[in-house]
């Protein structure tokens, strides 16, 4: 069982804080291992006596009593029997709980929820609360959003490069290839072949994942644009691109007229159901916000290869789909920065041209700026990638990861660069 250091240290400093512990992620990221078996397990360690820990799982049959809000909420209550302990609750799959009428006022709108459960146990100064929820209706927009300032996120991804090594029987070249193709999904390290690994991805995506958005959002008629728009983000994984473009895509390519609107909101969805996330344009000279084309990529490589029967695994826009999760999962905000220059075309005629910045970072008064590079072995290629970088009139510290591994080094233009075995094992590299 994988230790999930950053995820353990960030429950750890928020014990007996006063407010609610929402783990959210992408389903089969290890929620409910951290939970269960990882913090329980340190809790116990720590001093905490068994009957102390309050602990259910609403996903089994015999629990489905607890999906009614006040059997749930009588259960636990009937457990803390001693004011002058402290007690801890952990609630797995807090979504189960059904929404019912509230039987002790007259207004039929008037419902009772799993979040008046978590709320009320809050009020109680000997309670610390902890629940996680593994699918789309367990999104932490909706829940946050419901607890106000009330709430403490821990988002749970899938295991970064740094874990899988962990777990990893081989070398750092080895590792990282079987994470490209394979991703971070916990299951995925104690899977031998590559059928194996094949089948158990692609039962997430069809059976977890596509099921748990059409469910959710009650989509009967149109489950099929669904799945083709999901094939045609993972196809393009890295690639600038807009609502707009997609539903030509669809137009020209599947023959299917699909409203933009439309290609936005199912977008949208995915997003929530943490299976990709997006990364906006930001143009570095004149410090804004370009609202079109953006980036999308996927939350774990595995996942996005599989959809696509393996047929696409290009190491450069994996690679740069790898930096961004790690990036993310270290706590950055993470854009795509655009330079604009002035320069002249052939005719000697002024033009103004645009150049890409993979990743522009920005964590508190932090920032960097990142390119992502199979090779730089000649100076070309080097020119081609820094080229940007060298436009940026500001002095945050800009960096090229590169697939090959190398010493770091900085030029002479103050770029630092690194390799991405080195990248990924170390999160003092940046920050």
């Amino acid at each position: 069982m994988l230790p999930r250091k950053q995820y353990m240290n960030m429950l750890i400093s928020k014990r007996d804080n006063g407010r609610i512990k929402v783990i959210t992620g992408l389903r089969r990221s290890g929620k409910s291992v951290l939970l269960f078996q990882l913090y329980k397990g340190y809790l116990l360690n720590d001093g905490v006596k068994s009957d102390q820990i309050i602990e259910i799982e609403l996903d089994i049959i015999a629990n489905a009593k607890y999906r009614n809000p006040l059997e749930l909420d009588k259960w636990i209550r009937d457990q803390i029997t001693d004011r002058g302990r402290q007690y801890y609750v952990l609630i797995d799959e807090i979504q189960f709980v059904s929404e019912i009428q509230n039987p002790y006022v007259e207004n039929p709108e008037a419902k009772i929820t799993f979040i008046d459960v978590v709320l009320g146990l809050m009020q109680m100064d000997n309670v610390d609360v902890y629940i996680t929820g593994s699918n789309s209706k367990m999104l932490s927009s909706d829940i946050l959003t419901q607890f106000r300032d009330r709430g403490d996120e821990i988002r749970v991804y899938p295991l970064s490069f740094a874990e899988f090594y962990e777990a990893y029987r081989g070398d750092k070249r080895g590792a990282w290839q079987d994470y490209y193709t394979y991703g971070g999904m916990p299951v995925i390290t104690t899977l031998a072949t590559h059928e194996e690994k094949s089948r158990y991805l692609n039962n997430l995506v069809e059976q977890t994942y596509i099921k748990d958005v059409l469910e959710r959002h009650k989509i009967q008629n149109e489950s099929e644009v669904l799945e083709l728009l999901l094939n045609i983000l993972a196809s393009g994984v890295g690639s600038l691109t807009n609502p707009k473009r997609l539903s030509d895509t669809f137009e020209t390519e599947r023959h299917r007229k699909i409203a933009s609107g439309t290609i936005d909101l199912y977008i949208s969805y995915f997003v929530d159901a943490f299976l990709i996330q997006k990364s906006e344009r930001y143009d570095v000279k004149g410090r804004k916000y370009i609202k079109t084309p953006l980036k999308y990529y996927f939350a774990d490589p595995g996942l996005r290869n599989a959809r696509l029967g393996f047929r696409q695994v290009e190491e450069n826009h994996l690679m740069e789909n790898v930096i961004y999760n790690d990036l993310v999962r270290r706590g950055f905000n993470v854009d795509v920065g655009v330079v604009e220059y002035n320069t002249k075309d052939t005719d000697g005629k002024k033009i103004r041209k645009q150049l890409e910045v993979d990743f522009v970072l920005n964590r508190g008064s932090e920032r960097y700026y990142i390119q992502s590079a199979l090779n730089i072995d000649e100076p070309e290629k080097r020119m081609q990638e820094i080229s940007s970088l060298i436009r940026i009139p500001d002095s945050f510290r800009k960096i090229v990861i590169v697939k090959d591994y190398r010493k770091p080094w900085v030029d002479e233009n103050g770029i630092q660069y690194l390799g991405i075995e080195q990248f990924l094992l170390n999160d003092n590299f940046i920050g």
